[in-house]
């Protein structure tokens, strides 16, 4: 099989938590252990958000900095890429140090101010509702000093127009080719899941450019096998999604990337090893 597939674990977000599933990792083992895990079922990088060892969101430089250095010293190839969200109520200068200071090979970078929220999807009910900021100075401040420090970024686009946005500040010409973006779909404030959508978006992307896809909940499925199929990558985990195709709780992050490495077998393509994504990604350091 040629073209291989890069698939991600995004290891725990900022709403996901072990009373949504036990498999959430809060401490540095849990972290190691789950970050070893899935890169034993094919998965070249995980993403990370750092977590305290009583579940909550940290921005906390030595935090991050230890989650980091548990996955490294139990999974030293491994692909990080560290987020640049962190959670509700960071500050830009809180999002945007911990990148700085830890120095991962590659970093998320979110293209637009939007609604965040979380709401009932049958009955629309509101249960928490938040305003996630990133301006066009967020942006080209994030992603000159990501690009400084050999930090690749990993623009997260909600819908096609935080993609065109990325794309009016990378006039500036501080963005390294290729540039690597993730398609997200389900959150409460960006876009539903929609094959002709994201078709959009890929024929939109610039020259040379990589494209990977994640989802929240059953939408991470079919958004993965049609991003595979379009010669993207895949990005499975605990963030996005606790359960797996057959609605039984996944039992870690892992046994989505076992999923997606069959998946991606079907359309005959072999997930890609670390070396091989540094290279598609163009990562400069490692």
């Amino acid at each position: 099989m040629s073209n291989p597939v890069i698939i991600c674990a995004a290891l725990t977000g900022a709403a996901t938590f072990k009373q949504n599933n036990p498999s959430v990792p809060y401490t540095l083992e849990e972290f190691a252990v789950e970050a070893e895990k899935c890169s034993h079922a094919g998965a070249a990088m995980v993403h990370v958000h750092a977590r305290t060892d009583d579940g909550d969101s940290s921005h906390d430089i030595d935090r991050v900095q230890a989650v980091y250095d548990a996955i490294k010293e139990r999974c030293p190839d491994l692909i990080i890429c560290l987020s640049s969200a962190v959670g509700a109520f960071k500050t830009a200068e809180q999002r945007l140090a911990q990148i700085v200071a830890v120095k991962p090979e590659m970093a998320s970078l979110n293209t637009n101010t939007m609604n965040f929220s979380i709401i009932d999807r049958n009955s629309g009910q509101i249960f928490f509702d938040y305003v996630f900021e990133n301006t066009f100075t967020m942006l080209q401040d994030f992603g000159k000093a990501m690009e400084e420090n050999l930090i690749k970024p990993e623009l997260e686009c909600y819908d096609i127009g935080g993609l065109d946005n990325t794309l009016l500040i990378g006039r500036q010409g501080f963005f390294s080719e290729p540039m690597n973006f993730n398609f997200v779909w389900g959150v409460a404030g960006g876009q539903k899941f929609r094959p002709d959508v994201m078709m959009a978006m890929k024929n939109a992307l610039p020259p040379n450019a990589n494209f990977t896809t994640c989802a929240v909940g059953p939408e991470q499925f079919p958004a993965n096998v049609l991003s595979c199929l379009l010669g993207g990558h895949m990005r499975v985990g605990m963030e996005d999604n606790t359960r797996m195709p057959n609605g039984d709780l996944a039992k870690g992050s892992y046994a989505q990337v076992e999923w997606a490495v069959r998946a991606a077998a079907s359309l005959n393509r072999s997930p890609a090893t670390p070396r091989e994504a540094r290279t598609i990604l163009g990562i400069r350091k490692g």
